[in-house]
């Protein structure tokens, strides 16, 4: 019998006003068919992330995973209702769905995730070895991609202060991540993918089509995260450019608490017209 998670209501923030990636500008994403400036796909995850963790809690943080698709565009300002249930519930563990839509549009985002009863694979860091970023970030194209056997890793701390702004950016008062002893937020360690491509390459406008992620251990306010990790894959539709990494965060250098395959379209059409259909909707923050 499915279960209902609780329902989650959130006025979108575009929290990378500031961004290098001007998908998140108002007159450069009009320029790409969409209505206005994008709200970043990593914020829009942590929206739905919101239920799961209201509903199935610190379990689905240590051990679950995640696949979430980006359907269509959410903007600055407008309300977003985040509606998931529990689909299954078995001796392998707990499998559960989250949507997120708005009035405008309907469904705008989708997730899958599980709970596994057991505890996570070990991932091999054998095969994720850290690279040195580069001193200067040539300009993305597919040929340089081609080229790149590891990507450079970057780090960023989540200390208090931290958590504190981020928290604050995604409107998230679940209280387990509030404090000295808070975990970090899922978004924040998906939001390392988008570092991990836009420190190693020079972007243009880019968008976040689609992301999906293995927790492998808890992480908390205080640790340092480092994401290795290499280009997977490279492919073209509809005129656009994707790139999809494979990544593995670390925390404080050497434990791993997440495995992602992270995909971006990294070069858009000039006029993309068909931007609220490309699939991938909400933008990355890099």
């Amino acid at each position: 019998m499915r279960e209902a998670l609780p329902e989650y209501r959130v006025t979108a923030r575009n929290t990378s006003v500031q961004s290098e990636n001007l998908i998140h500008d108002d007159t450069v994403a009009r320029q790409y068919g969409f209505a206005g400036a994008l709200v970043p796909g990593v914020t829009v995850y942590a929206y739905l992330t919101h239920p799961l963790v209201a509903g199935l809690g610190r379990p689905w943080l240590e051990r679950g995973t995640a696949a979430v698709r980006f359907v269509k565009p959410i903007l600055d300002g407008e309300s977003v209702l985040v509606t998931g249930e529990v689909t299954a519930r078995g001796r392998d563990g707990v499998e559960a769905s989250v949507t997120a839509s708005t009035a405008s549009t309907g469904t705008c985002a989708v997730l899958t995730a599980t709970v596994p009863a057991a505890n996570p694979t070990p991932v091999n860091l054998g095969r994720y070895a850290a690279a040195p970023l580069p001193a200067e970030r040539p300009a993305v194209t597919r040929a340089y991609l081609e080229t790149v056997d590891r990507l450079g890793t970057p780090q960023e701390r989540y200390d208090l202060a931290r958590a504190d702004e981020y928290l604050s950016g995604i409107d998230d008062g679940l209280a387990l991540y509030r404090g000295a002893q808070g975990l970090t937020h899922p978004a924040f360690i998906l939001t390392q993918g988008n570092r991990a491509l836009s420190r190693n390459v020079r972007l243009g406008p880019w968008v976040h089509a689609a992301s999906t992620i293995r927790h492998l251990g808890l992480s908390r306010v205080g640790e340092t995260l480092a994401t290795r990790g290499r280009v997977r894959s490279l492919y073209e539709r509809k005129g656009r450019e994707y790139v999809e990494l494979d990544l593995v965060i670390v925390a404080d250098a050497a434990r791993p608490i997440a495995q992602v395959l992270h995909t971006a379209i990294y070069r858009l059409p000039s006029s993309d017209r068909e931007g609220s259909d490309a699939g991938a909707a909400s933008a990355s923050t890099p």
